[in-house]
């Protein structure tokens, strides 16, 4: 679950990271006052679920508290496009307005999970800013990183490293260390899986101060911080992929012309590569889980088919606790119920799989059922590229299968 800046920083300052005096504001006037309270000299900040706001003219220093009003009625409302929102943006309806400082040099900071390691993963470079992504990319040599050992947290040596590390000496090398001590413990006790900082900063006054936070939480440990959740933006993120969730389902919307429904996550991930190698492109990632029923099934399909890129349809599904014919059954009621206009591929095994196919035979709707994976993917290709409109179900009597 991703939350906003001025969420991320209030986190951070609880648990004693530096940050900049700021107010988060929905309005012009709002934004004026706050300039005023903090000195005038202010930064603007757009607050969106996405990176590099900065290049998207998200957000602009300004010198006087007149200035802030008028930027922040230009900003809000506005749509901001940005590498990571993708070419349709995002809204902006709520602004960060933080205090303008003085900045002697820029680092970043970044905590995550490594999957591979079994632990978190913390790194730090010198070239902070927004060009990070290209310094990983072109320069990997410059980001310094450390793990972390659960049971102990990150070592005061080894922040010391890092700090080290980025070019810093004296006092405020000690202070730096201190903060990134600081964000492993906020990353421990709030179930983050990210948080990084870019930039962060150190001050003319040799401050270390958070100037940025994005922090993104385990949705899955949020019944262990029923308080955090309260912190979720609905408004920020895609609208099928919150009707999912409250169908518990997981989807992710893509930009590919075949839809997926698939139960287990590997999957779906092995489901979405093998469309891929036949040529096509997947509209989405959909894991109906291993339990799931007729109902879910229904409002798997209603969510695919909200998608007007969708030509084509492909369900993969190994029937261990969700059995074959139980799959077949909600198909059908789901095909019948919400008139399914694009052909459907379904390729399944497992519990009752020949029951599942007679009832999908049975059925008079017109089904493509295949034996293996690479069979489904390739029919579904062909079916999806030979429909540049959607078609209507038909029911000659009995499908392909």
């Amino acid at each position: 679950m991703k939350i906003h800046e001025y969420q991320g920083k209030a986190l951070l300052a609880r648990h004693g990271v530096g940050i900049p005096q700021g107010e988060a504001v929905s309005s012009a006037a709002e934004a004026g006052d706050a300039a005023r309270r903090l000195g005038g000299r202010v930064v603007v900040k757009a607050q969106i679920h996405a990176g590099g706001r900065g290049k998207g003219g998200g957000v602009k220093l300004v010198e006087t508290a007149e200035d802030a009003a008028r930027i922040a009625g230009e900003m809000l409302g506005m749509t901001l496009v940005t590498a990571q929102t993708g070419p349709g943006g995002q809204r902006v309806s709520r602004l960060l307005v933080e205090e303008g400082l003085d900045i002697a040099s820029e680092l970043y900071l970044g905590l995550l999970i490594d999957r591979a390691a079994q632990r978190p993963l913390m790194m730090a470079s010198a070239a902070g800013g927004m060009d990070i992504e290209q310094v990983a990319a072109q320069t990997p040599e410059l980001i310094h990183k450390v793990h972390i050992d659960p049971g102990i947290g990150l070592a005061a040596f080894q922040a010391r490293r890092l700090a080290y590390a980025v070019g810093l000496t004296g006092p405020v090398a000690r202070k730096a260390a201190a903060l990134m001590q600081s964000v492993a413990t906020v990353f421990h006790a709030v179930d983050a899986s990210l948080i990084e900082i870019n930039p962060l900063v150190v001050t003319g006054a040799g401050d270390v101060l958070a100037l940025d936070a994005k922090v993104t939480l385990d949705d899955n440990a949020l019944f262990r911080h029923p308080a955090l959740g309260e912190l979720r933006d609905l408004a920020e993120e895609e609208e099928l992929e919150v009707e999912a969730s409250q169908h518990g389902l997981n989807y992710i919307r893509l930009d590919g012309t075949i839809g997926c429904m698939v139960n287990g996550a590997g999957l779906a991930m092995a489901t979405m590569d093998i469309i891929k190698l036949a040529g096509g492109e997947p509209a989405n990632f959909l894991d109906v889980g291993g339990g799931a029923n007729a109902e879910q099934i229904r409002n798997a399909f209603r969510l695919l088919l909200s998608d007007t890129k969708v030509r084509a349809v492909l369900i993969n599904i190994f029937g261990g606790i969700l059995r074959c014919d139980v799959l077949a059954d909600g198909v059908i009621a789901a095909v019948t119920e919400l008139g399914v206009r694009v052909p459907v591929v379904i390729r399944m095994e497992g519990t009752n799989v020949d029951e599942g196919r007679r009832i999908l035979r049975d059925s008079g709707l017109n089904f493509t059922t295949a034996d293996s994976m690479g069979e489904a993917a390739q029919r579904v290709v062909e079916l999806a590229a030979s429909k540049s409109t959607p078609v209507p179900p038909s029911r000659p009597g009995r499908g392909s299968g």
